[in-house]
């Protein structure tokens, strides 16, 4: 059955329409302590969302009133000095924060989708190991930062890898860190797709991997890379557990994935803020801006990739 193109916008605005109904019957009750309740409710939560906006709001000011002297190219192209402050910049701790993040990314994203096909279209839910994997992502999600910094200083930079203090150590540590994020929003988006695609695809004669491959994880896509866009917002405003691993303070020189030590952009920013002159505070809070807009380019492509998959999906 072919659909006409032009009624699928009218058959959103009714689902809209719909969910707003439902959403004001739930609402708009006939007893007066519950419409009292149901305004304090959206009082509060409008409350915490404009004191959330707000104080982030305030260090953003903050940062760009007090560093405006420093947003310039020397705070990109120049690396750490102690000695001329006027002139140092983060040059070898975006390099850094470049190498550890993409090698983030590109541990995550295969172990982590592959987990979250594994346990969602593949693992048999009466087998009790499968419930342990379960329970033990669950929680791992919750452990702090710097477990993971200990863990990563026992095994992957001593240990059974024996990396040594550079960026692939750090990469890893931070790729454990996120991992569970990862996997808990790429089972959800993959448990969202609807079960008819799949007996579809498969009653037409595809096999499993087949039927995954080209119907569940493009329709799951957006919801991966939404977890992936978390996870990676995370893991570039850690030092905690970078520390551990060899995030050092202060590197001349441009740092490279398995040689050589590396710093990133929370550690040298917290470098610069500790110092007693004026002129590092200021670099410091230019390093905040500088750091917001790495996020936010890196979090606009991955939104932009999220975008464009949802598009062609409703298409």
């Amino acid at each position: 059955m072919v659909i006409d193109k032009g009624k699928r916008p009218q058959r959103s605005r009714l689902a809209v329409a719909g969910a707003r109904a439902a959403t004001d019957s739930i609402f708009t009750t006939s007893s007066r302590g519950d419409r009292v309740g149901n305004v304090l409710f959206r009082a509060l939560l409008l409350l915490g969302m404009g004191v959330a906006l707000l104080g982030l709001a305030s260090i953003i000011i903050w940062s760009l009133v007090e560093g405006a002297p420093r947003l310039d190219g020397q705070l990109i192209t120049e690396g750490p000095s102690s000695i001329t402050p006027e002139s140092a910049g983060y040059r070898t701790a975006i390099l850094g924060t470049l190498w550890v993040i993409g090698g983030v990314v590109l541990f995550i994203v295969p172990v982590g989708v592959g987990a979250a096909i594994y346990l969602e279209e593949y693992a048999d839910k009466t087998r009790w190991w499968n419930r342990a994997i379960e329970v033990n992502i669950q929680n791992l999600a919750a452990v702090p930062s710097i477990v993971f910094g200990i863990l990563g200083l026992a095994f992957i930079v001593r240990g059974p890898l024996s990396l040594g203090f550079v960026a692939a150590a750090g990469s890893l540590t931070l790729s454990l860190l996120v991992l569970p994020t990862v996997i808990l929003a790429a089972r959800e988006a993959i448990k969202a797709v609807p079960n008819s695609t799949r007996l579809g695809s498969l009653g037409l004669g595809a096999t499993k991997w087949q039927t995954i491959w080209h119907h569940v994880l493009p329709g799951a896509l957006p919801g991966i890379l939404t977890g992936l866009i978390l996870s990676v917002s995370r893991a570039i405003g850690e030092s905690a557990p970078l520390l551990l691993v060899g995030a050092v303070t202060f590197v001349t020189f441009d740092p490279s994935f398995l040689e050589g030590q590396y710093s990133v952009l929370p550690v040298q920013i917290y470098n610069y803020a500790g110092r007693p002159q004026e002129e590092f505070r200021v670099l410091a809070a230019a390093g905040v801006i500088l750091m917001l807009a790495v996020l936010l380019t890196m979090n606009s492509f991955a939104i932009w990739l999220r975008n464009h998959y949802e598009n062609k999906n409703v298409r």
